[in-house]
């Protein structure tokens, strides 16, 4: 099961790895595209690679906690470029993501 459960990370997040490179490269060479969306990308492709290096370093440290820490940090931040490329992409104006209480 532990098995299972380090391959499945591996594989997944091999996949969105390669789809945020695939993003950021793209957002270089589409003509027009906006500066943010150039900028939120090219940090989550940077954050990619930095979890790549860190998560083996944390398999050959054996889980030492700075490093995990680190870890999950970086993994934070590259969710947040993420969301950002996202909603720059979609230009999400501050209305359609407010709620009403």
């Amino acid at each position: 099961e532990e098995y299972f459960i380090e391959w499945s990370h591996r594989l997944i997040a091999a996949t969105t790895g390669v789809l945020v490179i695939a993003t950021a490269v793209g957002s270089w060479i589409t003509a027009g595209s906006h500066w943010r969306i150039r900028t939120t990308g090219t940090l989550a492709a940077i954050f990619v690679v930095t979890q790549i290096t860190l998560g083996a370093l944390v398999i050959d440290t054996l889980l030492h906690a700075v490093l995990v820490s680190i870890h999950f940090g970086i993994g934070i931040l590259l969710f947040a470029m993420v969301l950002l490329t996202t909603l720059f992409a979609f230009r999400l104006k501050p209305k359609s993501i407010q709620t009403t209480v």
